[in-house]
């Protein structure tokens, strides 16, 4: 078990001071008890079922922890949320990716913005977060107690009594639910009468079985345009081809939007690709039939167009039924609108997915209209908070999770140690 501090949990100090219980020892969990501690008269515990802590900010952006992303204007900022981007716009005014920065700068932290807006210590190192975050609990007085289990939670004479595994009640004033995707918590939650809006995975890669994608591994295009159907999902962006199909940031975005949608599917559905992002096949024809006039004498095969890797370029080719060898000049009509429809509105089938482990992200938790997003406190039952994924709440890779959870935890935190 790990420790800071040493809170009086005994009955005879009940009520007084002040006992917090923060059940999750993550992102959002350890910034509430930061903030909440923070206030006199105020002492937290942080109970974690595992067997350290802040375990997802340890492994995230690779080891190097992507802290937050730089967007700093709230209504651009919720734009990067499939679910909870309404409920967000407030809190994100109050407490947003600037304020991210300075927190941790003011502790000593300074973060780097990357090309694609990512924001990790200039470390690069992951640890050097959680060491922060470690040391700002520390000098809080937060207690962090590892390896127990909160199997209940009972409202007791206007606060809490929390039940842990091996018969040990703790009694609260007030309690922060941040356990992120944890079923079990979920439904102890339901059975006080929640309504948890039924979790699924969502960032996840599609697995494809294709001869076009075949040997293709590493591949990347920097703007694609992903479409699925008989529906209004859509993506662009940077597209990798893996040893299971395609994955990238545009893949990851519609595994996003489509959580839902794409679970009914059990995940077996029509895939359209672009692989030139938004030319529409008969811009890509046009310039088809401009190369075919240009380049009469060249094989086709030899250069690729539209700044594609050879390779993949190769493979369409091969798709639209054209070989290397043939002469632009001796392409026909129809083999140039194959090649066109290719290059721009490619069908394939998704068979399954693979989990980004990174990233993992569920959609799904305690439904939003349960919460006061002024406090992230429940409406119905009072001094019991929520912060994290344990809500309904998910967002695109690039920090915006983290960002939801420091956000979460801040308001969180300040208002659990307000006296009524």
């Amino acid at each position: 078990m790990q420790g800071l501090g040493s809170p009086d949990y005994s009955q005879s100090a009940y009520f007084c001071p002040m006992k917090i219980a923060i059940i999750g020892g993550g992102a959002a969990g350890f910034f509430a008890a930061i903030m909440a501690a923070a206030s006199p008269g105020v002492q937290v515990v942080i109970l974690e079922r595992g067997k350290s802590v802040l375990q997802k900010v340890r492994v995230s952006g690779g080891g190097r922890c992507n802290v937050t992303h730089a967007c700093f204007e709230a209504r651009e900022l919720i734009r990067h949320y499939p679910r909870g981007s309404r409920e967000l716009l407030g809190p994100f005014l109050r407490f947003g990716p600037q304020d991210t920065v300075d927190w941790f700068a003011h502790r000593g932290v300074r973060l780097k913005t990357e090309a694609d807006g990512r924001m990790f210590p200039v470390t690069d190192d992951s640890q050097t977060i959680v060491s922060c975050l470690w040391e700002a609990a520390k000098n809080a007085g937060v207690q962090v107690r590892t390896g127990v289990r909160v199997e209940k939670l009972e409202p007791h004479n206007g606060a809490w009594l929390v039940q842990l595994a091996g018969k040990e009640t703790l009694p609260a004033d007030r309690v922060l639910v941040a356990s992120g995707s944890n079923p079990a918590v979920w439904e102890m939650l339901a059975g006080l009468g929640l309504q948890i809006v039924a979790p699924v995975p969502s960032l996840f890669t599609f697995n494809i079985k294709d001869s076009r994608l075949q040997e293709l591994a590493g591949i990347s295009v920097p703007s694609a345009t992903l479409a699925i159907p008989g529906s209004k999902l859509t993506s662009q962006g940077p597209l990798l081809i893996t040893h299971w199909g395609l994955s990238g940031p545009v893949v990851l975005r519609l595994s996003a939007w489509g959580a839902h949608e794409l679970h009914r599917h059990n995940y077996h559905f029509p895939l359209t690709v672009s692989w030139l992002g938004e030319k529409t096949t008969g811009e890509v024809l046009a310039e088809l039939q401009d190369l075919k006039l240009e380049h009469a004498r060249k094989q086709i095969g030899t250069y690729a167009q539209f700044d594609l890797p050879l390779r993949l370029w190769s493979r369409l080719l091969a798709a639209a039924g054209i070989s290397d060898g043939l002469r632009w000049a001796d392409a026909g009509k129809k083999q140039l609108q194959k090649l066109a429809t290719e290059l721009t509105a490619g069908q394939f089938s998704v068979h399954g997915k693979s989990t980004f482990k990174e990233e993992f992200v569920t959609a799904g938790g305690v439904a939003l209209q349960e919460l006061n997003f002024k406090t992230f406190e429940s409406k119905r039952f009072p001094g019991l908070f929520f912060a994290g994924e344990v809500l309904d709440i998910d967002a695109i890779t690039g920090g915006f999770n983290f960002q939801a959870a420091w956000t979460g935890g801040w308001i969180a935190g300040s208002h659990m140690a307000t006296p009524r």
